[in-house]
């Protein structure tokens, strides 16, 4: 765990720079003049630049090995990052926010890839798990970070992440562990994902869908229902806090059961979280804030459920492929959501952002129901992870 450091420092770094651009974004684009539908589109091509590096970063590291297309990843989210002040302009900061979602997909396929070849069957867990737990924190600690940015100089903000994303760079140069072999990319096949569960692919698109609207358009929401700059922080970190208590008694639960009904009774309590949210919203600052723990209580889990479910039926050595086209389907569902919610909310109210992913949850319902009927589940299952 102790030759991990290195590697752990730098996903918390690379973690603190770039889980509190999309809300500063937010925050300050809001402020600016732009519409709440740019700033949903700015969510938007964050997925688009995460989508690209998904495909770009296994083939990057078969070229220049893992090291170097760490530096190249995360020179692209310090560019993006820091050309945010040269220039206040919709349409600039969507393309700038490419390069923010390359650097994200890039740099931690690197690190997992990384952390995968060097540990063993006996340690694997641990390891994962440790590297989580540090992710996950720092994800918190960058939702806390939010009302402090938000209320500096635009410039100083947008320069103290770029400070943060540059420091990524720098435990990973430093580190004295050979980086691993260079692996072979290995080719996406969305249709694999198909194949092995249209039921997981439905869950997916429905996790990116739930996941990508609240995260790149909760802060749109949280101005919307009174909340100041300076508790939407809390309000996103609520989510996440929520997302990860979800975690193992969620695992417990799809290892003890059919996975799918674990996976249809999760957008079930989905769609009541969406509604307990709504409701919620005229009940202050305590209540907006537990309705969004609540809510990332039951959608965070999806995405893992799903893909567990998927990787039932796969054979040892499609997983990696699969792991693959399962992340395409995901960044295919997170493109287009933020900005379809910050249209929804421009026109009908903040309330729209819960309709819509409540209609999602009831859809995977229903179509759950259904692919039961089609086939039995399988008896012998991959642990949930």
């Amino acid at each position: 765990m102790i030759s991990f450091a290195a590697l752990f420092l730098s996903v918390t770094l690379l973690q603190l720079s770039s889980g509190a651009v999309g809300p500063l974004d937010a925050l300050t684009g809001l402020g600016s003049g732009f519409s709440r539908a740019e700033v949903g589109f700015l969510g938007s091509m964050h997925f688009t630049g995460f989508f690209i590096g998904c495909w770009w970063a296994p083939r990057l590291m078969g070229d220049v090995g893992h090291s170097r297309a760490f530096a190249v990843f995360t020179a692209m989210g310090a560019i993006g990052m820091a050309g945010h002040i040269l220039i206040f302009d919709p349409t600039a900061w969507a393309l700038l926010r490419i390069m923010s979602g390359i650097c994200i997909a890039g740099c931690y396929t690197v690190i997992e890839s990384w952390l995968q070849a060097k540990v063993t069957n006996a340690s694997r867990g641990r390891a994962m798990g440790l590297y989580r737990v540090v992710d996950m924190g720092g994800s918190l600690v960058a939702q806390l970070m939010i009302g402090s940015l938000a209320s500096m100089e635009t410039y100083i903000a947008y320069n103290l992440l770029t400070i943060l994303c540059c420091a990524a760079m720098l435990p990973l140069a430093l580190t004295r562990v050979p980086q691993p072999e260079t692996p072979d990319a290995p080719r996406l096949r969305p249709a694999l994902a198909w194949q092995m569960s249209p039921l997981a692919v439905a869950g997916v698109l429905v996790a990116a869908m739930s996941s990508a609207s609240f995260r790149m358009v909760g802060p749109i929401y949280g101005q919307e229902v009174g909340l100041a700059a300076s508790q939407i922080g809390l309000f996103l970190a609520a989510f996440v806090a929520g997302g990860a208590l979800a975690q193992y008694p969620t695992g417990w639960l799809a290892d003890k059961f059919d996975r799918r009904w674990v996976l249809i009774w999760l957008s079930v309590a989905s769609v009541l979280s969406c509604a307990v949210t709504v409701a919620a919203s005229g009940l202050g600052t305590a209540g907006v804030m537990l309705s969004a723990a609540f809510f990332g209580l039951t959608t965070f889990p999806v995405y893992s459920v799903a893909a567990a479910h998927a990787h039932d039926f796969a054979k040892p050595e499609e997983r990696i492929e699969l792991s693959a086209a399962l992340m395409f389907f995901y960044a295919t569902g997170a493109i287009a959501a933020p900005w379809v919610t910050s249209v929804l909310i421009e026109n009908f109210g903040p309330a729209a952002l819960f309709y819509f992913i409540s209609l999602g949850h009831i859809g995977l319902v229903v179509f759950g129901l259904s692919r039961m009927r089609v086939r039995e589940t399988r008896e012998t299952r991959t642990r949930y992870v």
